[in-house]
């Protein structure tokens, strides 16, 4: 259908954006249930060990990572619209079946009620943390294969309803989803589950997928097909298709595409590689483990109050900073001049200073749990903006027929990333907390020794991240499709 011309301009790309932080929102809060309830009502009962939890978060980012390789792909040659909805059924689905792995465990084991297990010792506790933890460590998988769609399907979609200039603010707002998914979460999951069971956390926000699969078949086509935008909206949404930049690029065409092994020829990928790389992990790291850090060094349990109250304040704190991140380059491009990718690279510089914060948490937490509360909260920040503007320099570099392919790739690194840090700190942790006055570092002692470690190793790989993509991609140079 043809978009009728008016003289106002309507705004219904902003609506798609909505939808995209609504997606992103239901994403992370299915990815936070677990680590909501892990340590104070699934562990007791599986007997779980810090092990155990960072096997299960590893591999679910292993599995991701993989998963991640493809899903660019798979969203470019179905389309957004099919392609969002297969990811989200499916992760919806993954989500929901996380509720049966108690039963699933007693049936294995061969007990009569779930409440057994609880009380079980010796070899009959180790054999249920083992077959626990690889069952949730199945549902996860299916998690995992759905919500590798996400962030690539969200590109695209930013792509084909944002202009340039405004595709780092629009990503912004969307991937902000994540910061109030893990706003939302801590609030409400652990309430869930004390009131009811922690199964039930799992099915109810499960569920909230199948909700936005109707609004995004309701509403979404692309720009140019949709009854909701008219011809004022179209010619902002493509005003960059008729600006000529004749010193870096020439005209291509868009349905023109980049195989996926010519992607590893290029620079700009090994930049958004590398960026993806040094940073994702981290933001992993905290959204999985900052429940259990606060349980374990303080003693505040996920569904105490104060355990949310802390757990809310450090993603209120990345929420509201994290949106403005995605401002700065637009500041940069019309008020200094610059072109897109050099006014995003100096933003990305100054969010990639915010988690050297980090390197305070562990220190000033000796005077109350609020000061690493705070502190994670603005690296969180940091990393949210700083997440904005990277995978705005994709649109920047590249056609948008391999967007989807190219975000894959990088986030299938950041899951690299984070199969490595979860699983090394599940072990490292146990492993301090033996040692005990033994392990030392920086004035701690076992297990918060090992804690001021990572968030030593947190703190400090933005920055080179930030030096390495410089590096590799000093200026703007898109990438141009030969005929």
């Amino acid at each position: 259908m043809t978009p009728i011309q008016t003289t106002k301009m309507s705004n219904f790309r902003w609506i798609i954006c909505a939808l995209l932080f609504l997606a992103t929102t239901i994403n992370y809060m299915d990815r936070q249930v677990l680590s909501l309830t892990w340590k104070d009502f699934i562990a007791p009962e599986f007997h779980w060990t810090d092990a155990n939890y960072g096997k299960i978060t590893a591999y679910f980012s292993i599995f991701y990572a993989i998963a991640n390789l493809f899903a660019g792909k798979f969203i470019d040659w179905m389309g957004t619209k099919k392609g969002y909805l297969i990811a989200i059924f499916v992760w919806s689905l993954g989500a929901c079946l996380h509720a049966g792995c108690g039963w699933a465990a007693m049936e294995w084991e061969g007990y009569s009620s779930v409440a057994q297990l609880g009380q079980l010792t010796g070899d009959a506790a180790v054999a249920i943390a083992t077959v626990s933890m690889y069952l949730f460590l199945s549902c996860r998988m299916v998690l995992a294969l759905g919500e590798a769609g996400n962030f690539p399907a969200a590109i695209k979609v930013t792509a084909e309803y944002f202009p340039k200039k405004d595709r780092a603010f629009a990503t912004s707002i969307f991937n902000s989803g994540a910061s109030v998914g893990a706003l939302a979460a801590p609030a409400t999951i652990p309430l869930l589950a004390r009131a009811w069971g922690w199964e039930l956390a799992f099915i109810v926000i499960g569920v909230l997928g199948f909700v936005w699969m109707g609004l995004w078949m309701w509403f979404y086509e692309r720009p140019h097909q949709s009854r909701f935008v008219n011809q004022a909206e179209l010619n902002y949404i493509e005003q960059d298709n008729d600006i000529a930049d004749v010193q870096d690029r020439t005209v291509t065409k868009e349905e023109k595409t980049i195989s996926f092994w010519k992607c590893f020829t290029f620079r700009q990928t090994w930049s958004f590689i590398v960026g993806k790389f040094m940073t994702d992990g981290v933001w992993w790291f905290f959204l999985f483990w900052a429940p259990a850090y606060f349980s374990d060094q303080y003693g505040y349990t996920s569904d105490s109050t104060m355990g949310i109250l802390l757990i809310f304040t450090l993603y209120l704190i990345v929420t509201v900073l994290s949106i403005g991140g995605g401002y700065l380059p637009t500041y940069f491009v019309e008020k200094k001049g610059m072109n897109p990718y050099l006014g995003r690279m100096r933003a990305m510089f100054i969010f990639a200073c915010f988690p050297l914060l980090g390197l305070l948490a562990q220190p000033l937490g000796a005077y109350s749990a609020w000061w690493p509360a705070i502190l994670i909260g603005l690296l969180g920040a940091g990393h949210q903006a700083w997440s904005a503007n990277l995978y705005s320099t994709i649109g920047d570099m590249f056609p948008k027929s391999t967007i989807g392919t190219i975000t894959g790739i990088g986030t299938m690194a950041g899951g690299l990333a984070s199969y490595a840090i979860n699983l090394s700190s599940g072990e490292f942790f146990d492993w301090a907390a033996g040692q005990g006055s033994a392990y030392t570092f920086f004035g701690f002692e076992g297990k918060p020794a090992a804690y001021m470690v990572v968030f030593s190793i947190c703190a400090v790989a933005y920055i080179i991240g930030w030096c390495i993509m410089k590096t590799l991609v000093p200026k703007y140079k898109p990438i141009v499709i030969e005929d």
